[in-house]
Order: structure tokens, then sequence, then C-alpha cells
């Protein structure tokens, strides 16, 4: 286990390696691995653990009774997921949880020995719980964020106000996005042929330049 890792996540925030080893333990640590596509967590199931993503990447995913997929989330090593679900324990699951890479290492740790005091670990208990509704506060944005996104009717809209947000974040107007394009289609609630259409579309314009999920931003389009 990396602990210098975690001592860098959210979580962890404030606690050293050492620290970090001692609390694992009592926090009912548990490390697994999956392949690309396999369910970490399925919709409909009450869990109790939250997930920390070591290596690899996971997708919240949303699939409806007609067919019709959404990508809510991608989760990146150092961040977790399923923290308000284990939260709130009898309370399924709407989503699935599903490993997006060839391999995906995930750290679960029981949400109840957290929020509930110890004697190997209640000084460290406070910061926690600090730290955990940081996480919570964090993911609240985000999901934000993609409603923001998918407000504008226009595929056009959607993806001028998605790729503008990852511009801002990497400040540059050179940046790599952490989807692919269908998964960029889920994410915004498009039809990716359109998407891929209307991505072309904009290329032609001289809105963007872009190759697989690289995208460049051009200041000076174009004019049609």
């Amino acid at each position: 286990m990396d602990y210098q890792f975690l001592s860098q996540t959210m979580l962890f925030s404030g606690e050293s390696p050492e620290e970090i080893k001692e609390m694992l333990s009592c926090l009912g640590a548990v490390t697994r691995s999956y392949g690309k596509g396999e369910i970490i967590y399925h919709a409909g199931e009450c869990v109790h653990s939250m997930g920390l993503v070591l290596s690899g990447n996971v997708q919240i995913e949303s699939d409806d009774v007609w067919g019709n997929h959404s990508v809510l989330d991608d989760i990146t090593p150092g961040f977790f997921f399923a923290e308000t679900y284990a939260s709130l324990s009898k309370e399924p699951l709407m989503v699935n949880v599903v490993s997006a890479a060839a391999k995906t290492e995930v750290l679960f740790l029981n949400i109840g020995r957290l929020l509930t005091t110890c004697t190997n670990s209640c000084t460290h208990h406070n910061r926690l719980i600090h730290n955990l509704f940081f996480i919570s506060a964090r993911k609240n944005l985000l999901l934000s964020r993609r409603i923001f996104h998918t407000t504008p009717k226009s595929i056009r809209g959607r993806l001028l106000s998605y790729l503008s947000a990852q511009s801002a974040a990497a400040n540059s107007l050179d940046f790599t996005i952490p989807f692919n394009r269908q998964q960029l289609a889920d994410y915004l609630n498009v039809d990716r042929s359109a998407l891929s259409a209307e991505l072309s579309k904009m290329q032609r314009e001289g809105l963007l330049t872009t190759e697989r999920n690289h995208f460049t931003l051009c200041e000076n389009p174009l004019e049609s």
C-alpha cells in the first residue's frame, strides 16, 4: 500500500503516512482489483463502504428502462465514490459503478467505522469527518457542473460549455479530457454520431482542433 499517496488524498489530508497505516485497519480497509467493464457496485444495491480509486479509473453510469445510457462522473486515482450511499446505508444505489480501465484498483473503507470513534484512531476522527464533508461538497459541485453543461438545448452549446470549463480548469487552451467520444456523448446526454458530426463542423469552422480526447481551442475562429 502506498501510504504516501493516501496522505495526498482529500480524505486523509493532514494525516501522515504512519498515521494512515494505523488507521486503515480501524476503517475496515479492503483492496480489490477489477478489469475493464467490470461492475463494482450495481444499481439497486445497498452499500456500506466508500471506494477510493488507487489506480485506473471508475465511472458512475445510469441506464433507464428504455436502454438510454449516461455517464454521470469519471473517478480518477485519489478520488472517492459511493460515500453518500455508504452514509445512507439503507438507500439503494440509483447508478452503476463500473471499472473503465484495463485494471482498476480500489480501496474500500467502511464508512460506519469512519463515523464512529474508536480507541485506536479517535484523535483523527474529527479531521476525517471534516474531510469527508469536503469530499461530499466537491461531489455536489461536480454534479451541478454536469447539469450546467447539459442545460443548453443544442449539442454545440453543450460542447462549448463543457470544453470552456475544461480549458479554464487546465488554465490553457490546450488540454486533455477524461472521456473518449462515446463517454463524452453519454456525459453530455447526446447521440455519439451527432456529437462527432458537430465536432467535425466546429473544426472546419476553426473553433477547435481535436485528436481523440485531446483538444485545442482557437481564440480566433475562421469566418464561416
